[in-house]
Formats: C-alpha cells, sequence, structure tokens
C-alpha cells in the first residue's frame, strides 16, 4: 500500500473500520492522518488521529488495550481504510469488546436468514471473552488455563458424541455435538486461527 495513494480529506485524515481478525466483529470507527498511519505501520499496532485533542492517539498506550495490526486494505475509492487487528484488550472506552454493542433494530421473533449465524456469534463473543477475561466466566477460566486445558475438554466432548452415537440417541447426539462444537471454537479462538479459514479449506476440497 502506497499511503500517498490515499484520498485524505480537507482536515487530512481518513476513516479507518476496525476490525477483529479473528472474530470479524467491527470494533469501532476511527480516523488516521498520515502520519498516524506511517506510525501504524512502523510499530505494528493502531495509531490514530483524535479530533478532539488534535493529536496522534496510539490505541492502548495507558490502558494497555493495544490493537495489533494484522492488515489494512484501502476501499475502491481509496478514501477509507480496514484495518484488522488482534486485540489486547476492550476497544471501547466504556470498556465493551466491540464500540458496536448496542442495536437499534429487535430481531426477536424473526425467522434467522442466515442459519449459522450463532457461528458468528460465538466467534464474536468468545474473542470478546479472550480479550477481557470477565470474571466468572466459563469460557474466560478456560482460555487462562490454556491450550492443555481446552484441548483436553475437546477430547472429552468428543467421547461424549461417540458415546452419544452408539447409543443411538438422537437428541443427546445434539446436544453433545454443540458442546464439541463449542470447543473447538474455542480453541479456533485462543490459537489465532478464524472459522473463516477453516470454512474455506472445506471450500477449496469440495469445490
Amino acid at each position: 500500500m502506497n499511503v500517498n495513494d490515499l484520498q485524505f480529506d480537507e482536515q487530512g485524515l481518513v476513516p479507518a473500520i476496525v476490525q477483529d481478525a479473528r472474530s470479524k466483529a467491527v470494533l469501532t470507527l476511527a480516523y488516521m492522518s498520515k502520519e498516524s498511519l506511517e506510525k501504524t505501520l512502523e510499530i505494528g499496532e493502531t495509531v490514530f488521529f483524535s479530533r478532539s485533542r488534535q493529536e496522534l492517539w496510539h490505541k492502548g498506550e495507558t490502558s494497555g488495550n493495544t490493537q495489533k495490526v494484522t492488515s489494512i486494505h484501502f476501499d475502491c475509492d481509496q478514501d477509507a481504510l480496514l484495518v484488522q487487528v488482534v486485540p489486547n484488550g476492550p476497544a471501547c472506552h466504556k470498556g465493551d469488546y466491540s464500540c458496536f454493542s448496542e442495536s437499534l433494530t429487535d430481531t426477536e421473533g424473526h425467522v434467522k436468514e442466515n442459519r449459522y449465524q450463532i457461528l458468528d456469534q460465538l466467534q464474536s463473543t468468545l474473542a470478546e471473552r479472550k480479550s477481557t477475561l470477565p470474571e466468572g466466566s466459563y469460557t474466560a477460566k478456560l482460555f487462562s488455563e490454556g491450550v492443555d486445558r481446552i484441548a483436553k475438554k475437546i477430547g472429552e466432548e468428543a467421547g461424549e458424541v461417540i458415546i452419544a452415537a452408539k447409543n443411538d440417541d438422537p437428541e443427546e447426539m445434539a446436544l453433545e455435538s454443540a458442546d464439541l462444537l463449542f470447543h473447538l471454537l474455542v480453541i479456533l479462538t485462543d490459537r489465532g486461527v478464524p472459522l473463516d479459514d477453516v470454512l474455506t479449506v472445506l471450500e477449496e476440497r469440495h469445490s
């Protein structure tokens, strides 16, 4: 990417959409100047331009909630950025995983257009738990205990699925398969592997 090719506005800024590289959740919308973008590329962490303070702002410099940059793309008009990151803590100053935690719409009672939307929701929730490690959270406890503990749970849940299958119990199979899939998503999140990467492999194998 050539920074000089970007179309900065009259204030010398370009909007930057920040996305979790693992869960694909949008974390925040901020602004970058040419200087802050160059600094971001230099240190590998997000550096924005604060419009209220009129100065560079290294995300997480004081809070520790930094964002490690994995990729930066610009749009077709070259006047907006998509910054993919691995967050080290909440993105929002309120302590939320994402600044977009509030909704204007209520989908309760409506049929979901995407049957597998729950997988995206789980990815976002798991990424939030790993970033914030809330007290009392089962998932946060798994992340804290490490990959060996998570792997052990996957083995246990896989065994339960096998038992349910041999018992010819469809309801139990569904329950145990849900547990297995959940813990598989946990270890993918822990290891920084997006579910999209797994789906891409499946698509390539069956194309």
